[in-house]
């Protein structure tokens, strides 16, 4: 990639930097730094073969890669720059500390590369839907003929976007708990947290130190930090936040809105947030029918969008347009087929079970496909506020045992089955058993509330499994 010139205060000239983690973002990290004359050292727990070929490309461009030892702190070390994964409480990070050596994440290394004319951030965290809000953010704000580009966890790299010789106005940023972690210095335009839900607490420690990694976000907004009426803790993050003067709360929610909040009117979102004398007054932004696909979680995730694209001045009709023209990614509340009157849904995204309660909110009745990792996650209150929607469920995976327990518990009388496969014809299988338990006007949903990674690589894998099991099944015309 080009580089252009960074901020005139960071001399990295000869620099002793160690970047923790190869992958995709230490590699990047590693050759960003090399490129600006730090001198720098990749350390890896891995030594793998990929690992090997990684290290050797680095090597071959002049950066040291030491690789089976990520514990030890090299000498000289002036600053560590580490992949978002690593947890806090690693051998070399206490090690870092004792030194007095400062510890970034990729994402405070951008933020501090960052030229002097640099595009402002729209941030985006939360426990779900931050993919999602993000892509429709990017849209909304493209459509206002802005030069944008969704950032952080997807999309183009945020070193590419800050060191790169395209210009943006705007970026449209994803941020994670662990980024956030290590981003001390961010300070957004403006930002969100769209929800929060206990989730990566072997990560955090406990969901007091989750909640406040994801409120880091907040910290030194300029304009706005937008929050979900329906979720204390968001707003109470918000309450807790140090910002610039002026800065507003702006709330977003599927009920009527009040003062400085979006939300739902009659099939339209409103804003009564960003405009003229908002005791009184409401602009209409676009029609639910916008939104796609219009469940109700994924309404959330436009409103929240479409107040950061406010926030940053973009006209009511760009939010209609780029609502209209955003499509989610695969494997998102995905309608894959209808079969004899069964809609069958992939939602394989649904990794956790904030995720997929706001799934199994939108559909009635249900047949549900679930199971896989569950992360220490329980499912007694998943499955009581679900029991009234189901019309049978089909378990799968390592940790589905729990599933059964709590639908045991709170739900008795729905027909379960349980798969005590992990084979490739396991999803097909699965598959076949909801098609028996669905009658017409039923949706088959898988919303698994647990990780992949027992069965399927990732979760791409798991709802290209369910996909090609339901067009099988279209195909031999059974349901």
């Amino acid at each position: 990639m080009g580089i252009r010139k960074v901020s005139e205060q960071l001399d990295w000239q000869g620099k002793k930097v160690t970047v923790a983690g190869l992958g995709v973002s230490g590699i990047p990290a590693a050759r960003a730094l090399h490129g600006l004359g730090a001198v720098v050292t990749v350390v890896n727990d891995g030594d793998d073969e990929r690992s090997r070929a990684q290290a050797a490309d680095l090597e071959a461009a002049g950066i040291t890669a030491r690789l089976g030892d990520g514990a030890t702190l090299p000498p000289g070390t002036e600053l560590i720059v580490t992949a978002p994964g690593w947890q806090p409480d690693k051998p070399l990070f206490r090690a870092a500390e004792a030194a007095g050596v400062e510890i970034w994440g990729d994402v405070e290394l951008a933020w501090r590369l960052r030229g002097p004319e640099a595009a402002p951030w729209l941030a985006v965290t939360g426990t779900n839907g931050k993919t999602t809000t993000v892509r429709m953010l990017a849209s909304i704000l493209e459509a206002a003929g802005l030069k944008t580009a969704a950032v952080g966890n997807i999309g183009v790299s945020l070193l590419d976007a800050v060191l790169g010789e395209e210009r943006y106005d705007v970026l449209a940023v994803e941020l994670s708990s662990y980024q956030l972690h290590w981003a001390p210095s961010l300070r957004a335009h403006s930002a969100a947290v769209l929800n929060l839900a206990p989730d990566h607490l072997d990560w955090h420690g406990s969901m007091e130190a989750y909640a406040a990694d994801k409120g880091r976000i907040y910290e030194g907004n300029q304009v706005a930090c937008v929050y979900n009426v329906a979720d204390q803790v968001t707003e109470d993050l918000v309450r807790e936040a140090d910002v610039e003067e002026g800065c507003r709360a702006i709330g977003f929610t599927l009920g009527t809105p009040g003062p400085s909040q979006l939300g739902v009117v009659d099939g339209i979102l409103v804003d009564r947030a960003f405009v003229p004398n908002r005791q009184k007054n409401a602009q209409e932004l676009a029609e639910v029918s916008d939104v796609q696909p219009p469940a109700p979680h994924n309404i959330a995730n436009a409103l929240a969008a479409a107040a950061l694209a406010r926030a940053f001045g973009v006209e009511p009709k760009a939010v209609r347009d780029g609502l209209r023209a955003f499509r989610p990614d695969p494997h998102r509340i995905e309608t894959v087929e209808e079969i004899e009157g069964v809609v069958y849904v992939d939602d394989s995204k649904a990794t956790n079970t904030h995720a997929a309660e706001a799934s199994l909110a939108a559909y009635d009745p249900i047949v549900w496909i679930a199971g896989g990792l569950a992360k220490g996650a329980t499912f007694d209150e998943l499955v009581q506020k679900s029991a009234k929607r189901l019309r049978g469920v089909v378990l799968i995976g390592q940790d589905r045992a729990l599933i059964r327990e709590a639908l045991t518990r709170h739900a008795p009388e729905v027909p379960v089955v349980d798969l005590d496969r992990t084979d490739t014809g396991a999803m097909s299988a699965a598959v076949q058993e909801a098609a028996a338990l669905a009658q017409p006007g039923d949706t088959v949903l898988l919303a698994p509330a647990c990780a992949s990674m027992d069965m399927f690589t990732n979760y791409n894998k798991r709802g290209d499994a369910f996909a090609d099991a339901v067009r099988s099944l279209a195909a031999t015309g059974r349901a």
